[in-house]
């Protein structure tokens, strides 16, 4: 905390030299993982109050790094939106209406998700949930299953976040991405197993690692 401190200190000495305000409203402190007592951090002679989540570049992070609150959030924004299309636009194209639905609603439950990719069936069905319902209240498709709906819209679910962290898995692995491989991965030492020869080590840990991008993919990756 002592480091956390002098490193306020110098942002706020820095922001005064070149008159710059900081919007310390917007400021917070957040612990991760079970903490037994909070150390008092000011900024710019404020003390900054402890919270249990905070937006960091529009993602929602907990204490706990679960993705779960920050799913519940973007799923009732991505509903409201849902409603909306099908509310405010007087055609009943289904092809126009899916058509604002990618544009307008899937951005919303696609952002950044690597890094908040559901591991839970909860989450998922939650996710999942937001086509599921607009797919059902197109014309002449309420008839029809959930996936016999997508087949004839020729939309993908939305459950292929496993499918995109093993993307960016492979990126980083490979040296396709702006980091560094032994940051995030440990190779496994054991490569007497069937499939490809890149295998990740998995951590045993039951802490809030746990949730984190490096430690979800490792078993999608292994067994691809």
């Amino acid at each position: 905390m002592v480091h956390l401190q002098t490193a306020l200190d110098a942002l706020t000495h820095w922001a005064d030299n070149w008159q710059l305000s900081i919007s310390i409203n917007k400021c917070c402190v957040l612990y991760v993982g079970k903490v037994s007592h909070h150390v008092d951090v000011c900024l710019a002679g404020t003390s900054m109050p402890v919270a249990a989540h905070t937006r960091d570049l529009g993602i929602i992070v907990t204490n706990d790094l679960s993705p779960s609150h920050h799913i519940a959030v973007i799923v009732a924004q991505a509903h409201k939106r849902a409603g909306a299309i099908l509310c405010d636009f007087s055609s009943r194209d289904t092809c126009l209406l899916m058509r604002a639905f990618l544009v307008y609603v899937r951005p919303v439950v696609e952002y950044s998700s690597i890094i908040w990719s559901p591991a839970t069936i909860h989450n998922i069905d939650s996710l999942e949930s937001v086509q599921h319902r607009f797919t059902k209240r197109l014309p002449g498709l309420n008839n029809l299953n959930y996936y016999d709906r997508l087949q004839s819209l020729n939309v993908p679910t939305l459950e292929l976040y496993n499918l995109c962290a093993v993307f960016w898995c492979y990126r980083v692995v490979f040296g396709l991405a702006y980091v560094h491989v032994n940051e995030f991965f440990e190779f496994s030492p054991c490569q007497n197993t069937r499939g490809h020869k890149y295998k990740l080590f998995k951590c045993q840990t039951a802490c809030v690692r746990s949730d984190f991008f490096c430690e979800r993919v490792v078993n999608v990756w292994n067994s691809a």
